[in-house]
């Protein structure tokens, strides 16, 4: 009796078993069913994401591709000089439009690009009228790797400090200084090649190889007078320029430039050629607020044309420094002495010290205001005034 009793609890007990066992069979079934449902519903779910990606990717491509790659950009500047001439008398007193420029880029790849330049001076331009109507700039550009780059057409030479980057919110003063303007001569632009060399980190060189001035005695051999600007210029000589910039060290950037051209003349000298060498150096230095500016620039020409002229040295510096402010307000003072008769036993240079303040609205938008006052071979004082902008 014991034994059946015994052995129908077993079987009870067994049956028990099996009958949690197949509750927890069940039970586990229905977990996993509802997991791969949710597998299910998360693999879906990244497969929308996939296809949302590729379609935005897409939709981005598109519309990258379907934008223009052109651009244009611009700048111009307003000025007021108030100047008296204490040798002759007179006073200059006078608005003008000095400058309206507009740029046209395009980029034909990443590595291939189009830039243009084209000026309008004193406003108006035309028979009897004080302005002119100038292509600065016009070049393809093209990087043939991570060191060279390439440029054919016509371009800024690669000299000075103003001449490449000339815009008015970027220098201080209504009127670019002197020395640039009748020594280098800037702004000046020839039609050539010109290939740049990024030697090291901080270090580059700039050879070109274009067409050249064209001076001879009736234009008094006075280097500014020589710019052919690329209209029907003639192209019997012309001109190699090398130049080597450093700027490795934070704040600092120190550049000089050579350039010879054997014959200014063109080959039209009645007596003989005129061989001419530029050079140039400067140095500009920056730390936090305070920034101070130096160059030099010399012309040595080699003709009997020159030296009956005294024209056979030109040259001159100038030295600026500046202290900005704020983002607002900058404060300058820059002393300039150059020379277009160096080589002439008389004392012809002329000097000149300005001071003056720029006032940004915007970081695009200048306002300046300057006083100058030049002495030596001229003599004259007074005050400038000016608005400047880019975009």
């Amino acid at each position: 009796m014991k034994k059946t009793l015994i052995a129908a609890t077993l079987i009870g007990l067994f049956a028990s078993n099996q009958a949690i066992a197949s509750d927890e069979t069940t039970e586990l079934r229905q977990i996993i069913e509802q997991q791969q449902k949710v597998l299910q519903d998360l693999e879906k779910r990244l497969e929308q994401t996939e296809m949302r990606v590729e379609t935005t990717a897409d939709v981005v491509e598109a519309t990258a591709s379907s934008k223009s790659a052109t651009t244009i950009g611009g700048y111009g500047e307003l000025h007021y000089n108030n100047i008296s001439n204490n040798q002759t008398g007179t006073d200059k007193k006078e608005f003008d439009f000095h400058r309206f420029v507009l740029f046209v880029g395009h980029e034909f790849n990443s590595t291939t690009r189009f830039f243009s330049e084209l000026e309008v001076e004193h406003s108006i331009a035309g028979e009897s009228q004080n302005g002119e109507v100038e292509l600065e700039q016009a070049y393809i550009e093209h990087d043939f790797n991570e060191m060279f780059t390439g440029k054919a057409g016509l371009f800024l030479m690669p000299v000075g400090i103003i001449n490449e980057t000339h815009e008015p919110t970027v220098f201080y003063g209504v009127e670019r200084n002197p020395v640039e303007k009748d020594i280098i001569p800037a702004t000046w632009w020839e039609g050539g090649l010109n290939l740049n060399i990024k030697a090291a980190p901080g270090v580059a060189f700039d050879t070109a190889v274009t067409s050249g001035l064209y001076l001879d005695q009736s234009s008094g051999y006075k280097i500014r007078d020589g710019r052919q600007k690329v209209s029907k210029a003639k192209g019997e000589d012309l001109a190699y320029t090398g130049r080597v910039k450093y700027t490795a060290v934070p704040g600092l950037e120190l550049a000089a430039t050579v350039q010879y051209q054997s014959d200014l003349t063109q080959g039209t000298a009645d007596v003989d050629s005129a061989s001419a060498t530029l050079l140039t150096a400067h140095a500009i230095y920056s730390i936090e607020n305070f920034t101070v500016k130096a160059l030099y620039a010399q012309w040595n020409i080699d003709g009997k044309e020159a030296e009956t002229l005294g024209r056979d040295k030109q040259n001159g510096f100038y030295i600026e420094p500046a202290y900005r402010i704020n983002e607002q307000f900058g404060v300058f003072a820059r002393y300039n002495e150059w020379d277009n008769n160096a080589g002439d036993s008389a004392d012809t240079k002329k000097k000149q010290t300005s001071v003056g303040v720029n006032y940004w609205l915007h970081e695009n938008v200048v306002f300046k205001a300057d006083y100058e006052k030049i002495g030596g071979a001229a003599d004259s004082d007074g005050f400038n005034l000016g608005v400047g902008y880019q975009f």
